[in-house]
């Protein structure tokens, strides 16, 4: 059976794609790093991943222009065939604005504000902890319930955000919070610095209801080796990060 391919898709301005596919063929995927205004056959990939960095600049705000792309209407339309979407720090953004993410209706319901905290209301860059809800979605079923995850952000509009109450109440009810801010521990403590940025319920990543389809703000591409992290651990043993990769290989070839 041929390893699952997965498309990095690079927009202009983005960074972290080679760490992003080294993360993906880490996990034991094949993987390319796709420009967005490729003539070749994105229908031809099992899943996608849109890496961090300033699509476009963050012009109007972050994602904003890259979600109107036309390369996003094809991703969606895969999307819907059951096909894995990451988006991670500035991939989410654009999620979040193309209404993929949490996706229960056709339009923006999110949205990413400028982080919150009493340092800075602007980029942040710092490492910290989530815990795993107990959701298996296509990023998750290889991590356990309740499994932290330590790794960097590095965002300056990473902020989770809605003036819809009901929405709030929907997303915890469909288990669509996929991973959220806290203690190494696993505590959940909505106060700086365990909740970097002021996300509303200390969300750092959400999904679609189908859970197919997540964005999250936190960095796991830059921590697949202890090397990269901060203990003195500089060893080539994966950390437990790479899971979220290897979750989507996983759901791949279950589901194909």
């Amino acid at each position: 059976m041929p390893k699952p391919n997965i498309a990095v898709v690079y927009f202009p301005g983005n960074n972290c794609e080679e760490e992003t596919l080294e993360a993906v063929k880490q996990a034991g995927m094949n993987g390319k790093i796709i420009r967005w205004n490729t003539k070749r056959n994105l229908k031809d990939f099992d899943g996608y991943v849109i890496p961090g960095g300033w699509a476009y600049e963050d012009r109007i705000r972050a994602g904003v222009i890259a979600s109107k792309d036309p390369v996003m209407n094809l991703i969606k339309k895969e999307a819907k065939k059951g096909k894995p979407v990451l988006g991670i720090c500035n991939g989410a953004q654009v999620l979040i604005e193309t209404g993929m993410v949490p996706g229960l209706k056709d339009k923006v319901q999110f949205a990413l504000a400028p982080n919150k905290n009493p340092f800075v209301a602007g980029y942040y860059n710092v490492w910290i902890n989530i815990k795993n809800s107990n959701k298996k979605t296509a990023f998750t079923n290889s991590i356990e319930k309740n499994e932290v995850l330590n790794l960097p952000i590095a965002h300056g509009e990473g902020r989770f955000v809605t003036k819809d109450k009901e929405l709030i109440k929907e997303l915890i009810k469909n288990n669509q919070i996929i991973f959220q801010y806290s203690t190494k521990e696993g505590k959940i403590e909505d106060e700086f610095p365990i909740n970097p940025n002021g996300s509303m319920e200390n969300i750092a990543a959400i999904s679609n209801k189908e859970g197919n389809i997540m964005a999250m703000m936190p960095h796991p591409e830059r921590a697949i080796y202890k090397r990269q992290g901060q203990n003195e651990d500089k060893t080539e043993e994966k950390t437990n990060n790479l899971k979220i990769f290897e979750s989507m290989k996983k759901y791949i070839i279950k589901n194909r």
